[in-house]
């Protein structure tokens, strides 16, 4: 991934936190069973955009959101003022040692270093915490969705099988994945301004942008799950959890 697309998401905070959907209760529920126990559970949103992770976990114990774009950075405190907002990275993340029991990253894994990443996520942690990645995308499994990511030209979600795991750590045990349904309700123009958040969208030369969306309304509007107006888009939340040794 390059440095640009990481740095690209700034520029539409605003409409990434109308437009990017919520992560599936079940799979953050997943991410967490390890640790939920724990009394006065303090949680870590890494790489926290605009929240969209933070909400579901600011009704499961304390949390510190971390990111480093100012302008994402600025819509979640706006969004959240009763959080713990802090600017920083998964380089650098700016908590004490063993100060939390679970790190959580959603939609953001692949934009790390992950060299440097691991050990600074292992630092942060108590013994036995979570370190989970979450990612949104659609059911691969469901024909017409297939059809319209082939229309856009975008790849489709990768399956476990194909790689969704955590690189290997001495401070970790063994990547665990797990898939949850997330369905949600949505119109052709309100799934184009979703695709318009996403990193090969906002990178992207105008014309060859609005060439995919063309392609896409095309699509769409020749299918009949799609073409009466509001419909419903079946997205999965992949959830990779691993434990701190």
């Amino acid at each position: 991934m390059t440095a640009s697309r990481a740095r690209s998401f700034g520029a539409a905070a605003a409409e990434y936190a109308r437009y990017r959907p919520e992560y599936a209760e079940a799979a953050i529920d997943r991410a967490l069973e390890p640790v939920i126990a724990r009394p006065a559970l303090r949680l870590l949103d890494l790489a926290a955009g605009t929240g969209k992770l933070t909400s579901a976990l600011l009704r499961r114990g304390s949390v510190i959101a971390v990111e480093p774009d100012p302008a994402m950075l600025a819509e979640l405190r706006a969004r959240f003022p009763e959080g713990d907002a802090r600017e920083g990275s998964a380089e650098a993340i700016p908590v004490p040692a063993g100060s939390v029991d679970a790190v959580l990253v959603g939609q953001a894994w692949h934009w790390f270093d992950a060299q440097r990443a691991l050990p600074e996520i292992g630092r942060v942690l108590r013994p036995g915490g979570v370190l989970a990645a979450l990612w949104n995308g659609d059911d691969p499994d469901v024909e017409w969705v297939a059809g319209y990511r082939e229309a856009a030209g975008i790849a489709s979600r990768m399956r476990a099988d194909d790689g969704l795991r955590l690189p290997e750590h001495p401070d970790f045990g063994r990547s665990e994945h797990s898939a949850h349904p997330n369905p949600v309700r949505t119109t052709v123009e309100s799934l184009i301004a979703m695709l318009a958040t996403h990193s090969w969208s906002l990178v992207a030369e105008p014309a060859e942008r609005e060439a995919a969306f063309a392609r896409v309304r095309a699509y769409l509007a020749t299918r009949p799950e799609t073409s009466a107006g509001e419909f419903e888009l079946p997205l999965v939340t992949d959830v990779v959890r691993v434990l701190r040794r």
